[in-house]
């Protein structure tokens, strides 16, 4: 009985190790060196294999695209790739400003004071709200659209006007850092307050309970309305 035992605890010793082998083989990439192909980090490993499978190839060791900055400029190697820019010049253009900050403020980091096109997309079916920068998905935020009695309208809108510290004389709640829509019929803002200091939960990031305008938490509103200007596109789906 000993002997069956220990055999038993043998063979699954021996089946772990098995498993943990071959899920190593099927999850790590099968990247194969290559000596007549661009290798911009010198690793033995083609750019476009590495990219292929979501490694950088701007970082010698073995780190994923999106983790990996090789110039610290505050832009990600897989940035670097969609914005064109120098992966191992933090200044691409050399006007004093860091690449990832440009981008951030929607500056065009392959030429000085150059300003890149900007728009919101709202997904009501995921309740998140997209920055876009020259056309990439910059930033992703929760949001709060309307509920099922006071839906928030799909279409495509502009930003109309921007108000600091908005209130609805419909509620009687103040609404900051407000982005109208629609005339001003409805709006992105942060989430509301009350007279009395009350602020709306942000549990409610996530759901469709709003009275049809577009809640963002705070921090993200403030944000967005630093860098959106009236007349930007506003996708809702």
């Amino acid at each position: 009985m000993r002997y069956s035992l220990c055999r038993l605890n043998i063979i699954g010793r021996s089946l772990a190790v098995i498993l943990i082998l071959t899920a190593f083989l099927f999850v790590r990439p099968a990247l194969t060196r290559a000596d007549d192909q661009p290798d911009s980090d010198q690793d033995g490993y083609p750019d476009a294999q590495e990219i292929k499978h979501g490694y950088s190839p701007f970082n010698p060791d073995q780190v994923k695209i999106t983790e990996s900055d090789a110039d610290t400029d505050g832009l990600n190697d897989y940035w670097e790739l969609q914005f064109k820019t120098d992966p191992y010049n933090p200044d691409t253009d050399g006007d004093g400003y860091p690449d990832g900050t440009e981008v951030d403020a929607a500056y065009d980091p392959n030429g000085a004071a150059a300003k890149l096109p900007v728009g919101l997309e709202i997904n009501r079916k995921q309740q998140q709200l997209t920055y876009l920068v020259g056309g990439q998905a910059w930033k992703k935020f929760a949001v709060s659209t309307g509920k099922a009695s006071m839906p928030t309208p799909a279409g495509t809108f502009q930003v109309v006007n921007k108000v600091p510290k908005a209130w609805s004389r419909a509620y009687g709640l103040w609404m900051p850092y407000w982005l109208g829509l629609d005339r001003g019929q409805f709006g992105i803002h942060e989430l509301p307050v009350w007279p009395n200091g009350y602020r709306e939960g942000a549990d409610h990031l996530g759901k469709a309970v709003s009275h049809g305008c577009i809640r963002l938490g705070v921090g993200p509103a403030e944000y967005l309305y630093d860098r959106v200007a009236t007349g930007t596109r506003v996708v809702i789906k």
